[in-house]
């Protein structure tokens, strides 16, 4: 019995460690490709050298890790195909959240503010800070669903694209047309103009999704 207890807690915590290098995946805190220090990361989250390989597995069956043997643990450069694989949910997902959304929802409060925070960062050219905050402008749309389940699995895509973005230039031409977007978006869902938010939606994720491909294959040369 105690020997299940101690297995319980240390898959709980290894689930809590994982959520966490989400979080920081998602602000933007390590780069594609990036080694993952077995001793630095037990250290920095005080845990076991065990815990952390749970950790590990967790996160690289959500695709956010990479095992290459005799080298290490690297995070992952999501590629094309998971640029497409990943827009694909994302329409999926919230085009649903949009017409779910009912007026004076907290999570459309939210988007009204970060929002607002949005264009504040634009204007002091803080593009990184912009797109930290266009992330969680997305997180609080699917919230608008009331699911915890499409909340997680969002989470993971969440982070799939902020380590495709990492891979690009984090400037303007990145982020600053979907500040204008967020905010009308923001006001069709508040209006109640449900189609005209999908349709909006629809051609702002098309829009996204071609401009980061794009990107990728400039990059690439």
């Amino acid at each position: 019995m105690l020997s299940e207890e101690i297995a319980t807690d240390e898959r709980s915590l290894a689930e809590s460690v994982a959520a966490k290098i989400r979080e920081l995946l998602i602000s933007g805190e390590f780069e594609p490709g990036q080694k993952l220090s077995e001793h630095h990361m037990a250290a920095h989250f005080d845990i076991s050298r065990n815990t952390l390989r749970e950790v590990y597995r967790l996160l690289t069956s959500q695709r956010l890790l990479t095992y290459t043997p005799n080298r290490g643990v690297f995070v992952v450069a999501p590629d094309e195909i998971a640029v497409l694989d990943i827009y694909r949910v994302r329409a999926v997902i919230q085009t649903g959240a949009v017409r779910a959304a009912t007026k004076g929802h907290p999570a459309l409060v939210r988007m009204r503010l970060l929002s607002a925070q949005g264009r504040r960062a634009s204007l002091k050219g803080d593009w990184k800070q912009v797109g930290t905050t266009n992330m969680e402008f997305h997180r609080a749309m699917v919230e608008l669903c009331d699911s915890p389940r499409l909340n997680s699995v969002f989470d993971l895509l969440l982070a799939e694209l902020r380590l495709v973005f990492a891979q690009l230039e984090d400037g303007a031409h990145l982020h600053e047309p979907y500040v204008e977007l967020n905010e009308a978006l923001v006001h069709s869902i508040e209006d109640g103009d449900v189609e005209s938010a999908v349709s909006q939606l629809e051609a702002y994720l098309l829009k996204s999704e071609r401009a980061v491909l794009a990107a990728i294959q400039r990059r690439r040369g």
